[in-house]
């Protein structure tokens, strides 16, 4: 009976609604929310009740629902009259630009992925004397196989150059084969090998053998969140089948957990090999070294270096020098140097802590070891000659961010990628000879003019006095309130800097202003930074974006029927708290593949990987931190919600559908008055692997979207448009 009435009021609301002057126009009845099924379970003296666990085994009646609702929105969205031109333009857009990522260069060869202008896929391409060529034509192996979304998940070049291995995955879902290609013919010659999602770690010195990652095989009665757990690190000659070397279910190595990964490193000019256990999505990591020659061999007698608590987060090595990234007693980082095969207790500060800047990573080539730092969002590039603890700053060509950076140890200097949020990538390699950049003139920068927008840089001020940075991209000359869409993530130490984005650029050459808040949980102001917005912490994350958003609508930028939030995945914390916090803010929410229902995310098949991050019901404090940072479980009945466009990929391996699904589900359920629209595609996962089309389609809906619930002349949506 209380399911009966909840859903008979939110029926009455939702047909109350659809005269309002923002409502869609002559597109049906949205299908209601699926059945109240409570489940009601006490945690740590708290009685907490879920309307829709049985969501959770995406059931055929789930499925058919989300489905149904997907349907809804697209009829929606496709009723707007001048979506269809948008979709256009967009398109246009994106496809005038060519990207490059995953360079590296090794034998000579120059090895790289590249999405050439209106291609809708990466490729893999390799370069050398004898010419340019494609290894992996995507376009191509898509048509071979029905053309379902497919595309290259990881690139790993032999260090000889003569080979690469290859993950490619399809439909969004990750779930990559390996491969190894040759490279001067582009034959197969190894491959498949199926669970090779977190794909290789390593070649052998001599180039003939591959350590790599493989995925457990689940029985049929396994349940989903065991596909993460007990990871194995395989080595590959390529000819026979890989053997499982070290990891949980082996009974030989350093002892792991269930829960913990093992990736073997080699450096081509390192003495010793190095073994990693990274715990989960735990940023530090624990590592122990041993002789190079035996890092294949089950029996090796690794060494332990550091643990945890040692704070270290990367590292990189050059000959007999290994170089650590860790943030004990520097919460913006150091750079440590030791010896191979001495003590951690013997390492030296090479780059101390300075809390004007956060060090980003250290790359190790054999002129010096390139130290890559910034202030704020922007890059600055140190240089540390080898066989000195001199530092130098080397000018960078632009103001931007430094992304994608290869160094090899026998070779001299640096190539990294450099963009900014108005100005594509630019490959360039660093000379220390004659102190020189040379533009590869690897891709294509596009339509777009920098000198069309102003970028400023800008500090909200917290709810607990904290000052929040933001960056706010405008069209030249926007004046006035106008339409602005706020994005923001804020878990794991990720930054949002400045890079590139051709779905915000599309929505800024439309005349939407764009803001990028740093809140609280990211690395951009560094350890701390990302501290204090984690666990206990968790609430400040989304209480920064509250602060940029009303900072906004201050400086008299936009106001609240034109202002929007955007996020995804962790970022759906974000957006699911605070759209619940202060759905008084916000004309609408773009809540992409969210983590919305926290409290039940450890029981999802990513859920275990993410205890570090997140925390787990099993402890009091765990249990305390995800309910608040549980979205679903803050949905009200009677509450005035902005607009919301949930996203989701029914293959989506990292966030389950069911979480988005259950959102919009409860959503739907309190009786708001206003879209709760629940977006599905059927070929995607959690957006990574998607083709450029499946992207430029999703950002020319949240820009209709965010033109009709602005109030847009002409943006309503109207069945017959």
């Amino acid at each position: 009976m209380k399911s009966m009435t909840l859903m008979g009021a939110a029926a009455l609301v939702l047909l109350a609604a659809a005269a309002g002057p923002l409502a869609a126009q002559g597109v049906g009845a949205q299908p209601g929310p699926p059945p109240v099924r409570p489940v009601t379970e006490t945690l740590w003296g708290v009685q907490v009740t879920d309307n829709y666990r049985y969501m959770e085994s995406l059931d055929p009646q789930t499925i058919d629902w989300m489905k149904a609702q997907g349907a809804y929105t697209r009829k929606v969205m496709d009723a707007i009259g001048p979506l269809a031109a948008l979709r256009t333009r967009v398109s246009a857009f994106t496809g005038s630009f060519g990207f490059v990522q995953s360079i590296s260069e090794f034998g000579g060869r120059t090895f790289y992925e590249e999405r050439k202008p209106g291609a809708d896929t990466f490729d893999l391409v390799v370069s050398d004397p004898s010419g340019r060529r494609t290894l992996v034509d995507m376009t191509k192996l898509r048509a071979d196989n029905g053309g379902k979304p497919m595309a290259i998940n990881y690139i790993l070049p032999s260090f000889d150059g003569s080979k690469v291995a290859v993950g490619i995955s399809e439909g969004g879902s990750e779930d990559a084969s390996l491969y190894i290609y040759d490279a001067a013919s582009g034959a197969r010659i190894a491959g498949p090998i199926d669970r090779a999602q977190f794909g290789p770690t390593s070649w052998s010195l001599d180039s003939k053998q591959l350590f790599f990652v493989r995925l457990k095989k689940l029985g049929p009665s396994d349940p989903g969140t065991e596909k993460y757990r007990d990871p194995s690190l395989e080595v590959w000659d390529l000819a026979s089948e890989p053997v499982p070397l070290l990891g949980s279910l082996t009974s030989h190595g350093p002892k792991f957990t269930a829960d913990e990964t093992p990736v073997v490193a080699v450096s081509p000019t390192s003495p010793v090999g190095v073994l990693i256990s990274q715990n989960g999505v735990q940023n530090e990591i624990k590592m122990w070294t041993v002789p190079v020659a035996r890092a294949a061999d089950p029996d090796a007698p690794w060494t332990l270096l550091l643990d945890r608590a040692d704070g270290v987060t990367s590292l990189d090595a050059r000959g007999d020098d290994i170089f650590l990234l860790s943030h004990k007693d520097a919460p913006t980082f150091k750079v440590l140097s030791l010896k191979a095969g001495a003590p951690l207790s013997s390492a030296t500060t090479l780059v101390p802590v300075d809390p004007k800047r956060v060090i980003e990573g250290v790359h190790a080539a054999a002129d010096a070891l390139y130290v890559l730092t910034r202030e704020g969002d922007y890059s600055r590039l140190l240089r540390i000659p080898t066989g000195t603890d001199k530092i130098e700053e080397v000018a960078l060509p632009t103001k931007g961010h430094v992304s994608d950076v290869f160094t090899d140890p026998r070779e001299t200097g640096v190539t990294f990628a450099l963009e900014s949020w108005v100005l594509a990538p630019t490959i360039f390699h660093y000379d220390p000879v004659n102190h020189s950049f040379t533009d590869r003139h690897l891709g294509v920068r596009g339509d777009i003019n920098p000198a069309d927008f102003k970028v400023s840089d800008l500090e909200a001020k917290g709810h607990d006095g904290v000052m929040v940075p933001y960056t706010l991209i405008q069209p030249k000359g926007a004046g006035g309130p106008g339409v602005t869409v706020v994005e923001a993530y804020g878990s794991y130490g990720i930054s949002n800097l400045a890079d590139f984005s051709t779905r915000r650029a599309a929505m800024m050459r439309e005349g939407i202003n764009y803001a990028v808040c740093a809140v609280r949980g990211g690395g951009e102001l560094g350890e701390a930074w990302r501290l204090g917005g984690k666990d206990a912490n968790k609430p400040n994350t989304w209480k920064d974006i509250i602060s940029c958003s009303e900072d906004l609508i201050a400086r008299g930028v936009t106001e609240k029927g034109k202002l929007f939030i955007l996020g995804g995945s962790a970022g759906g914390i974000t957006m699911g708290r605070a759209m619940t916090e202060r759905p008084d803010l916000f004309a609408g929410v773009f809540d992409l593949v969210p983590a919305a229902n926290t409290l039940r995310m450890e029981f999802s098949p990513n859920g275990p990987d993410n205890i570090p991050e997140f925390g787990s019901i099993k402890t009091e404090q765990g249990f305390k931190d995800l309910y608040a940072d549980d979205s679903i479980l803050h949905v009200k009945a009677g509450v005035t919600y902005p607009a919301v466009m949930i996203s989701t990929g029914l293959n989506d391996p990292r966030v389950s559908p069911w979480e988005p699904a259950k959102f919009a589900a409860a959503l739907l359920a309190s009786g708001t008055p206003n879209p709760v629209l629940l977006r599905v595609d059927e070929q995607a996962g959690h957006g990574i692997g998607s083709t450029r089309t499946q992207g430029d389609l999703l950002a020319a809906d949240w820009i209709a979207f965010a033109f009709w619930r602005s109030g847009k002349e002409g943006w309503q949506p109207v069945a017959g448009n």
